[in-house]
Parts: structure tokens; sequence; C-alpha cells
């Protein structure tokens, strides 16, 4: 009795090339087994057909953030996303991610993301409380614990199309760092204001609301309705509101001073 496993086999095609070429996409068939997700694939074209594929991954465990990529035009994480739960019978393209530099095949240069990551203020707590005395509400806990969860893959910067078409990249922080914003300004112990800073250098304004972020993110956080909606809000509060111009512009004659900021 034969003991020889029978595979099937999925076609791969996989973006290679670098910034000093146009690229191509190379196709190549991989045997299949069950459970099997596009990194393994891409692991075994390494081992077999191309061991010079460039691809980054670290944890193989939808935590670290490193293997996304482009499946079948969707940014996902490649270590997630199973071979199975892609269209039978069709070629599966596998690119980088479009939104950053390409540095070869699979692998996107991502270090803008930390640029702007360092421009934000970061949390800022009372100087005249002590950290033993800080107190607040559990569902403040809940609300901050939600933006904690991002893992920095970069996937909703990179599905982002204010990011990735309107070639407004530096006046846009993206949705990742409007997420990490809002863990700041809605923690209920910063005593920071960066609605000037969300305005300004980090372009809120540009974003509409596509919610195309949200879809995207592996630690689903609600990144639209959760974190930039309230942004928004905040921002407008401060600076479009015609009651607090006013009061900004009475402050700033030095006659009185506005009223206090509202966190609710």
């Amino acid at each position: 009795m034969s003991t020889a496993r029978t595979f099937a086999f999925r076609f791969l095609q996989v973006f290679r090339g670098g910034p000093e070429d146009e690229g191509e996409y190379v196709e190549y068939s991989v045997p299949v087994e069950e459970g099997m997700v596009v990194l393994d694939a891409l692991h075994w074209i390494q081992a077999h057909e191309a061991p010079d594929l460039a691809v980054r991954w670290n944890c193989k465990a939808a935590k670290c953030g490193s293997c996304g990529a482009e499946v079948n035009g969707r940014p996902t994480l490649t270590c997630k996303t199973r071979l199975s739960d892609l269209p039978a019978g069709e070629p599966i393209r596998v690119e980088p991610m479009r939104t950053f530099p390409l540095i070869r095949d699979l692998v996107a240069d991502v270090s803008w993301n930390y640029d702007v990551n360092r421009r934000i203020q970061p949390f800022t707590p009372p100087e005249d409380a002590p950290e033993e005395a800080w107190r607040w509400q559990q569902e403040d806990i809940e609300r901050v614990q939600e933006f904690r969860k991002c893992i920095e893959c970069f996937l909703c910067q990179d599905v982002c199309h204010v990011l990735r078409n309107h070639e407004t990249k530096d006046p846009f922080m993206g949705p990742r760092f409007l997420v990490r914003v809002a863990g700041l300004e809605l923690h209920p112990m910063d005593r920071a204001d960066r609605r000037r800073d969300l305005k300004d250098d980090g372009g809120i304004g540009y974003c509409n609301i596509t919610k195309c972020c949200t879809e995207v993110c592996p630690e689903h956080i609600k990144i639209t309705d959760n974190a930039i909606i309230p942004l928004k809000e905040r921002v407008a509060d401060a600076y479009y509101d015609p009651v607090q111009a006013f009061w900004r512009r009475v402050a700033e004659s030095g006659a009185a001073k506005p009223p206090p900021r509202d966190d609710g």
C-alpha cells in the first residue's frame, strides 16, 4: 500500500524586483497542505525555487506585524491569510505594500512611519500629582486599551487613499498615528494639547472617513469610529466652532481666558 502523499498545487504570482527596475511578477507552483498560509507558500518558494526572494517576517503569529504585504490587491498579514480562503483555481498575486518605497521583492521601506511617530508629543501626566494618586474610571481604561492593541503592521497606512494616491504623505500622519494620538488625547491623565498639531502637521482634515483603514486592521481596532472621529471633533471644536473662536480671540487679546477644554 502506497504511503505517498498527494498535494494540490496553487500558483503564486510574486513580485520580484527592486527600485532600480520596473520589476515583474514571477509565477511559482507551490504544493499545498491543509492550513497553509501565504507566508508558508513564500517560505516554500524560498526553500525550493528562489532562495534570494526577499520577504520580511518574524513571529508568524500575527503579532509582530512584519509580514504585511498585498495579497490579491488587499493589504494583509501573509501569516494570517490562508490559501484556502482565497479564490480557488485562480493565481494568488503577492506584492509589497505599495504606499512605501520598495527595497526589494516583497520588502518595503516603512521608516517614514517612525519619523512621524517621533514628532508626536508623548504622554504628559500632571506635574503636581504623584502617580500613586492617579484615579480614573474603568470605561476610560477600556477606551484607551483598544488603541494599545496596535501591532504597527502599517496595513492601515498602506490602504489609506490619502497616503497612497493623493501624494500628501508629508502633511498627513495617517491612521496608525491618529490611533496613537487618540490613545494619548483620550487618556484621562494626559495634560498635553495636540489639537493644533493634528490640524497642521498631522493633516487630520485630509481624512474623509472611508473606513478603509478599519477594514484591514488585523487587531480589529475601530480606527475611524473610535480614534479618528473623536479627534476630528476635538479639532473642529477648537478651531472651527464660532463660540470657541470668539473666546480664543478674547484670550489672545488678554481680556479674559477661554472656557476650560471639554475632554468628554
